[in-house]
């Protein structure tokens, strides 16, 4: 119980200090491109990196089936909420998405795509978080196509990696 206390206290802490980003964290852009993801990272030793479970989409339609994608929406919808949830997870912890260092996406083949991955789609979600001008830090990223998630209406779930300024 100590240890929560003293968490809620720091994020409080850091929040009222106006929070600033790890300055010295290197973030090493893709040269020639303006692809929205980076080549790589660097953190320094003394900072705390803060690995977040993977997070999957809100029900978006009540009445639908919970069971099906109509349930949490299209690859975007899913992705959007998503990174949603991932962002209020980090300002519960005192932390901002232009902390995230690392993501790591997994994609379901959309049945209404032949079963491929809607990538299109996840894009269309991740750059209302990512590389905009609000919030232009980019993390490095990797997106895969997995065979199945947690329940057969999810499309779409995403762990991140931050760093604490």
């Amino acid at each position: 119980m100590k240890s929560v206390i003293r968490a809620a206290a720091f994020a409080a802490g850091v929040m009222a200090a106006g929070h600033a980003l790890a300055a010295d964290v290197i973030r090493h852009k893709i040269p020639n491109s303006d692809f929205p993801i980076l080549r790589a990272v660097e953190v320094p030793a003394d900072k705390t990196t803060v690995y977040l479970s993977g997070a999957v989409p809100s029900v978006a339609d009540e009445k639908a089936d919970k069971a099906t994608v109509a349930a949490y929406g299209d690859t975007e919808a899913q992705t959007a909420s998503v990174l949603k949830s991932i962002d209020k997870t980090l300002a519960d912890l005192g932390l901002k998405m232009g902390d995230v260092i690392k993501m790591q996406v997994f994609l379901v083949g959309d049945p209404a795509r032949d079963g491929k991955m809607d990538f299109a789609g996840f894009m269309k979600g991740y750059t209302q978080f990512f590389g905009t001008k609000d919030q232009p830090n980019l993390p490095t990223r990797s997106v895969v196509q997995v065979a199945g998630l947690a329940s057969p209406g999810f499309l779409v779930e995403i762990e991140v990696t931050a760093v604490r300024p």
